[in-house]
């Protein structure tokens, strides 16, 4: 039975290989930090990790991750309501709900899976869910996990979700939630979060936002969009992962009012069948956001390195899109091109990565870089150099 569909598949590999676009990961063999070892031999500048405050090898984290191992195991082997509670699991969300302003807070073994879990038990066929145009695919598959109505707005135009909420009103909806990513992981454009709060209170609609991208370094003191445009407070539901600045292991969350997380808890079918994070990284999250309590001093320097950069890349001609956020996209548009960049800056010791169809859309080939608070000045200078160099030799740049 194989046999018909292994041709098939070898035939769609080798296409994809001949037309450059096959992915190939490269092996790292030390710590996540802004330099790594690969298994090539290289010492490079990672350029295009989620490690947006430096915390993936944080020495406190590392050790309070150590710390969890001795005082609460390496696992629980079992889902959360039968006997997968930890105290630290509690800790851990409460903590969480104080950083953001809100009620309570859920876990998950991902925020791929806060995100699938947190539509189906909320809202009905008689409900409402209008989504920006470009959130992430989890958001899009946990609405369709739903038998509620299903509206698309234009990507962060208010006029366009206004209309849709105006469509929504107009087939009855009873309930209506606006969803929204807080931060774009592909473009690096921050959601209007202000004009969205504002148009949820005029039509009575609820708010979501997933901050994966952007708590811990945007706002003020790093509690992410809503602090960033002035509505905290006035966001009724807040996806959030554990991966990415927040010390970068695995783990997601869902924060909001106490009605929305108790009943995820009883009814969200990626809580109530996923075991328990882990305690090592239950442990190390507490860890973090103790630190990310007590100073904004990473969010600060993140805040720096990424002005840097952005100023200087694009005074060496490239074509980026604006913005200020600590992705920063360098625009090739040929998925070739973007590949070759790639693999000549890991030549030079810059280590990225290019992004193309279906990651993008055809015709919006990129490099996306990412800035953390860990590189040094030295750091961002020798990608600057690398990308003019390489940018020169493939005609990108003059």
């Amino acid at each position: 039975m194989y046999g018909k569909i292994q041709q098939h598949l070898s035939t769609e590999l080798t296409s994809i290989e001949e037309n450059g676009l096959l992915k190939r990961e490269r092996i790292i063999t030390t710590p996540q930090g802004p330099n790594v070892h690969v298994s090539t031999g290289e010492d490079v500048v990672i350029m295009c990790a989620n490690n947006y405050l430096g915390l993936s090898s944080h020495p406190e984290v590392i050790q309070a991750a150590k710390d969890a191992l001795d005082t609460h195991g390496f696992g629980m082997s079992s889902v959360r309501f039968i006997c997968g509670t930890q105290d630290i699991h509690k800790t851990l969300e409460r903590k969480i709900a104080e950083f953001y302003g809100t009620e309570d807070t859920i876990l998950y073994a991902a925020a791929f899976d806060a995100n699938g879990g947190v539509f189906e038990p909320l809202f009905g066929e008689k409900d409402a869910i209008i989504s920006d145009a470009l959130n992430h695919a989890s958001i899009i598959d946990g609405v369709r996990l739903t038998k509620s109505m299903r509206y698309r707005y234009e990507h962060n135009s208010m006029e366009d979700l206004e209309l849709k909420l105006k469509e929504a009103i107009a087939a009855g909806a009873q309930q209506k939630i606006i969803v929204t990513d807080g931060a774009f992981s592909m473009d690096g454009t921050i959601a209007q979060l202000d004009k969205i709060v504002e148009l949820a209170e005029k039509y009575e609609a609820l708010v979501m936002i997933d901050e994966c991208h952007s708590t811990g370094f945007l706002g003020k003191t790093g509690r992410g969009v809503h602090e960033l445009k002035g509505v905290m407070g006035k966001v009724d539901i807040i996806t959030g992962t554990l991966g990415k600045a927040l010390g970068g292991a695995s783990g997601g969350f869902t924060s909001g009012k106490k009605e929305i997380i108790d009943l995820l808890r009883q009814r969200s079918r990626p809580y109530l069948f996923s075991n328990t994070l882990a305690p090592s990284i239950t442990g190390a999250s507490i860890a973090v956001f103790d630190i990310l309590s007590q100073t904004t001093e990473l969010r600060d320097t993140l805040e720096a390195n990424t002005t840097y950069f952005r100023e200087k890349i694009t005074a060496a001609g490239f074509d980026i899109k604006p913005g200020t956020h600590p992705i920063i996209p360098i625009m090739l548009y040929d998925a070739v091109v973007s590949q070759k960049m790639a693999e000549k800056l890991l030549e030079k010791g810059i280590y990225v990565i290019g992004f193309y169809y279906p990651v993008v859309p055809k015709g919006q080939a990129r490099i996306r870089v990412q800035i953390s608070a860990a590189h040094t000045r030295a750091h961002l200078d020798h990608a600057i150099e690398a990308f003019i160099e390489v940018g020169k030799e493939l005609g990108v740049i003059k």
